[in-house]
């Protein structure tokens, strides 16, 4: 998807120097701590099993990292439980379907002090007892209209892999 560059997650030293040279070509070489930002994010994202590293990025926006897991749960989640988020830093709550049906929540996160924001979308499937977990964050926050909402269509049409027939 335009807008949307996944990175490969084979090691984190890989990953790392990937998405180094993505965030290099979105936001210049000079930019200070690019390196560092690299090492954690990919380091983040294998130590909590993410199936998906990806820069977001928009003409009139600072890049965003989208990370995304699959997560197995207890019982079949309930949707609803995301509308009894509360406190400061959250701006939004939605509930909703993805364009393949899947129930989602939709929770959006501003810090009341500082700069940033946070997207978070856990998306449920219907079949099995599992969710799919994405954060955007854009340290920033500059753009976030725009990298919102080129996030929101890519995860809108994600698919949980059924499990193969015998």
């Amino acid at each position: 998807m335009p807008g949307v560059t996944p990175v490969a997650l084979g090691s984190p030293g890989r990953t790392a120097a990937e998405l180094l040279a993505v965030l290099r070509r979105v936001k210049g070489s000079r930019e200070p701590g690019l390196e560092v930002s690299a090492a954690r994010a990919a380091e983040l994202a294998h130590r909590h099993g993410c199936g998906l590293l990806a820069v977001v990025e928009h003409r009139d926006a600072d890049p965003a990292l989208l990370m995304a897991a699959v997560l197995p749960v207890d019982r079949s989640a309930d949707p609803a439980l995301g509308l009894r988020l509360d406190g400061p830093a959250i701006r939004d709550v939605t509930k909703g379907v993805t364009a393949t049906g899947c129930p989602v929540v939709i929770v959006e996160r501003i810090p009341v002090t500082g700069s940033g924001a946070q997207l978070q979308v856990v998306v449920t499937d219907p079949a099995r007892p599992r969710v799919a977990v994405f954060t955007l964050h854009s340290p920033t926050g500059r753009g976030w209209l725009d990298v919102a909402g080129l996030a929101g269509r890519f995860v809108s049409g994600m698919e949980f892999q059924r499990p193969e027939s015998r």
